[in-house]
């Protein structure tokens, strides 16, 4: 293995919860980014009054990860950060729209369609029934107390190894967003964290366009993708290949356009 790529992933719960309120407020507008505001002061104010609570309740997870321990962490933080947003109704992946299909709020029938038709079950060598998200599976990671955990632990010492890690993020999306996603790779402990925190965030381009922004220090790398949600391939299909094909190639800064802000 020579590299890992994570896309707007939950990696570190202890610090991207302190993120929900800001942007479901501002949409992360401020810091640079492009979603919308979708609640306003008064959900905000309450949020953030609960996080310390939402986070002593992470920290406990973390330094003793029962699943009892750690089920209390999810269902108390997600009460606070996540009910209210979803009751505006608006898609938690994609702040621009509504939830309109059920708990992921997009229409998959095609894809189950196609996945389950007799031909490509024969091509696959399958013969289970494909569906898109397995709620009873979901829920034995979550009385597992996986929500919780904090993973990014495990990334110094791929980092030390020599691995390539590519943490991007879709800056539409609330569920995993990109303002908490980018605060957690600044804050981790490892050999270069001076040198990322004082990396330029890089117009990171595609066909001369800018399509995201990049910051880089040694193998370590964060990318806001513009005007993506939490399925970036879906909603930037070009600059998504172009990301992969890059990041693999150990090429990421060729698309670099000098001359980037500090954020």
């Amino acid at each position: 293995m020579t590299g890992i790529a994570i896309g707007n992933g939950l990696t570190n719960p202890e610090e991207q919860y302190k993120w929900y309120a800001e942007m479901g407020h501002s949409g992360g507008v401020p810091q640079g980014g492009h979603a919308p505001s979708v609640y306003g002061d008064a959900v905000y104010n309450a949020m953030k009054s609960q996080e310390p609570a939402c986070t002593a309740l992470i920290e406990t997870c973390a330094a003793n990860a029962t699943s009892l321990n750690c089920l209390e962490a999810s269902e108390g933080c997600n009460l606070v950060f996540q009910i209210p947003y979803r009751l505006t109704g608006k898609n938690p992946y994609d702040m621009r729209i509504k939830c309109e299909h059920g708990n992921l709020c997009y229409d998959f029938d095609a894809i189950g369609k196609y996945l389950n038709s007799a031909a490509v079950k024969q091509e696959l060598g399958v013969t289970n029934h494909w569906g898109s998200c397995n709620m009873g599976v979901n829920l034995l990671f979550q009385l597992a107390g996986d929500w919780m955990q904090p993973f990014h632990t495990m990334i110094p010492d791929m980092l030390h190894d020599g691995i390539d890690v590519l943490i991007y993020a879709g800056d539409v999306d609330y569920i995993c967003n990109w303002l908490g996603n980018k605060a957690w790779t600044k804050a981790l402990d490892w050999e270069k964290k001076d040198e990322f925190n004082a990396a330029e965030d890089n117009e990171w381009q595609v066909d001369g366009k800018t399509a995201a922004r990049l910051r880089t220090a040694g193998n370590f790398n964060f990318m806001q993708v513009y005007e993506a949600g939490h399925m970036v391939p879906m909603d930037k299909p070009a600059e998504s290949l172009e990301m992969v094909n890059a990041f693999i190639s150990k090429s990421l800064s060729a698309n670099v356009k000098p001359n980037g802000i500090v954020v």
